[in-house]
């Protein structure tokens, strides 16, 4: 068994231990979400909270981990003796990105269930954390239906399998521990709103600590065993002092004074619904405990506040999570009472680990162009400063708006989402094959249907249906997939009058916001002056999307010819990684093509790539003026695509509320 990181040589990274030793103090703070970029200790100090955490009693040979004092009466390995019970080390179960639903929850031997009555069932990962810790590594990635799997046991404390009228229930009560990188894509509300705390985490710029750092994991690689036996001590004192509090959680009071503040933060700052009032009021109530005091103070409040906030205060997927300390001091400041008690109480102030006891820190170790034809210049705006000949400062994007939905036509078998038609594992059945590997969805009449046949040759005498492998039917479901949209926008000179590039910023914001909400994939070319760049290489951070557009400047020459070939590089790179997500090429341009010898001609045979590759394609044509050239409408059936303008764009325009993106007759059978 590999020894892990002891959780005290984290180097630095307080909020990150602070916050996973309250939920050890109290399980019902509710989880924690920890952010931050690669390489900062978030998965080496999760692991390494489990080696803390006192024993669980538990009933001997029960596969759902029943509480001898407190058995389920609805656990499947029920009823229990009242003399069969132990004790184990408390589990930390790791969720892959990549597990499948029936790894998660369970499976149910649906075979031997239709034939002979039998409740068979394999728990899952969600049944062996119970009462213990599950943790997600990159939990912004998981797949959707696992999000909402995890949702539903851990808002009810149980887990559910239901399979063709054959239902087993069993307690699934866990601390949700779940780690992310923000650059990879955002979580959704629903799940985001579950984690109790949330800590963003980071790299030390300090050469001191970083050097301390690579000390301590060089010393840990080269002898584990030896590098936990210092740190033994440590590891000692703090799980005492997480059993300690443990005892004295339940004799802590919250104060009405406390109470009013924590409600009157949460109305400050406009969460939704109450779920953040009750995990202040238990972050409070455990930051006590962990000093040691009995009391409440209104530093409990404050630090309670910084923990469980942030990330429930996000107004639209771009708001970075955050809150005012400012305001926060202020609102705390004007709901201050009187029945806090003395602040120089044993260990007063909060529940932040002082410097001086002991080693207790956080990780380990681990284009430029000038006008043409008038470009350059339009709007007679000034320059940014230290921009190029013609180039024009950035312009903030308009207002976003509800944008109708871009789908890629056929069928697909991409990653679950919500844009484009797919064969998925969810979703409404269409029919039935024969299983290729394990059955998952169980078409109950297709097998019947096969089954009956048969039932005189195989000697059937009795009320039930005799079944052979070759008779089960898997389920064919559609629904919906997510796609890798790639936008290509056009920030030359004939786009830089200010009007107009802030509502085209406005128009791909507004696509943006429903790429986010339909869980695609996201990419960012721009081209101007001479060239083409990736802006932002295809991703699942729709957030980074939107702030590079925020930054795009604009001026040059319109190189269309050289952001095709751009884009067309990008989509010939992703197919290699991912074959079965499909692309949607989203042009933003005016339809000009300026700059070199024959740059209409050398445009044209770059959008013939895409219409010879079956590229879903649309074209958002900003032309603008009484007078249309009508170049954008050239380029759509170039691509073999279609051009909508940024009034059509919007969901409420009259001319529809679905466009699907149309592509060659081959690829729309």
């Amino acid at each position: 068994m590999t020894t892990p990181f002891p959780f005290t040589a984290v180097v630095g990274q307080d909020d990150l231990r602070l916050a996973l030793l309250l939920n050890a103090v109290s399980p019902a703070v509710g989880g924690v979400l920890v952010r931050g970029e690669k390489g900062t200790a978030k998965s080496t100090a999760v692991r390494a909270l489990s080696a803390l955490l006192p024993a669980v009693d538990v009933v001997s040979g029960c596969r759902f981990s029943c509480d001898p004092g407190a058995p389920d009466p609805a656990c499947p390995d029920g009823p229990h003796a009242p003399e069969a019970s132990g004790s184990r080390p408390a589990r930390l179960v790791e969720l892959p990105v990549g597990a499948s639903e029936d790894r998660l929850v369970g499976s149910l031997d649906i075979e031997r269930a239709l034939a002979d009555g039998v409740k068979s069932f394999e728990p899952g990962l969600l049944a062996q954390a119970h009462r213990g810790i599950l943790y997600v590594d990159e939990v912004n990635l998981l797949h959707d239906h696992l999000i909402d799997a995890l949702l539903d046991a851990a808002a009810m404390g149980a887990s559910y399998v239901e399979r063709e009228g054959v239902s087993v229930r069993h307690a699934a009560r866990f601390l949700l521990v779940g780690t992310m990188n923000p650059e990879e894509g955002e979580l959704r509300p629903q799940l985001l709103d579950r984690f109790g705390l949330t800590v963003e985490v980071a790299a030390s710029r300090e050469p001191d600590q970083r050097v301390e750092v690579v000390r301590r994991r060089l010393a840990y690689d080269d002898d584990p065993a030896g590098f936990a036996a210092r740190w033994a001590a440590e590891e000692a004192a703090v799980r005492q002092r997480i059993a300690a509090a443990r005892a004295v959680l339940p004799r802590v009071r919250l104060g009405d004074a406390a109470l009013r503040q924590i409600a009157a933060t949460c109305a400050a700052f406009e969460v939704d619904g109450m779920r953040a009032d009750i995990v202040m009021a238990r972050t409070a109530t455990a930051l006590a405990a962990w000093a040691g005091r009995t009391d409440v103070l209104a530093e409990d409040v404050r630090q309670a506040a910084l923990l469980a906030l942030p990330h429930r205060r996000r107004r639209n997927p771009f708001d970075a999570p955050g809150l005012d300390e400012d305001k926060l001091d202020e609102t705390l400041e004007e709901f201050s009472g009187d029945d806090d008690p003395d602040p120089d109480g044993p260990d007063g102030g909060g529940g932040q680990p002082s410097p001086d006891e002991g080693p207790a820190g956080g990780d380990t170790g681990a284009p430029d162009g000038t006008g043409e034809n008038g470009e350059g210049g339009e709007g007679g705006e000034p320059q940014a400063a230290g921009a190029g000949a013609g180039e024009q400062a950035p312009v903030r994007a308009a207002e976003p708006f509800r944008a109708r939905v871009l789908s890629v036509p056929g069928l697909g078998e991409g990653a679950a989402g919500r844009r484009s038609r797919a064969r998925t594992e969810h979703g409404r059945t269409t029919g039935a094959r024969r299983p290729q590997g394990a059955l998952t969805r169980l078409h109950l009449a297709a097998t019947v249907q096969a089954a009956a046949p048969h039932q005189r040759a195989r000697g059937r005498s009795g009320p039930g249906l005799v079944l052979r492998r070759d008779d089960l039917r898997q389920a064919t479901r559609e629904g919906r997939e997510s796609n890798l949209v790639l936008f290509v926008v056009d920030a030359s000179g004939s786009m830089a009058a200010r009007q107009r590039m802030s509502a085209v910023k406005g128009a791909v914001l507004s696509l943006l916001l429903d790429a986010y909400q339909r869980r695609d994939k996201v990419g960012l070319v721009t081209f101007r002056g001479a060239s083409a760049e990736v802006a932002l290489p295809p991703t699942s951070s729709v957030d980074a999307a939107a702030a590079r557009l925020e930054s795009l400047p604009t001026g040059g020459r319109t190189p269309l010819a050289a952001g095709l070939l751009k884009a067309h590089e990008v989509l010939r790179v992703e197919r290699l990684r991912d074959p079965a997500r499909r692309a949607l090429l989203v042009v933003v341009t005016d339809g000009r093509a300026t700059g070199g010898p024959e740059p209409v001609a050398l445009a044209g045979r770059a959008a013939g790539l895409f219409a010879a590759g079956d590229t879903a394609s649309v074209v958002v044509d900003c032309e603008s003026g009484p007078v249309r050239l009508g170049l954008a409408g050239r380029l759509a059936d170039g691509l073999g695509g279609t051009a909508v303008t940024l009034e059509e764009l919007r969901a409420d325009a009259i001319a529809g509320l679905v466009r699907d993106v149309q592509g060659t007759s081959r690829r729309a059978a």
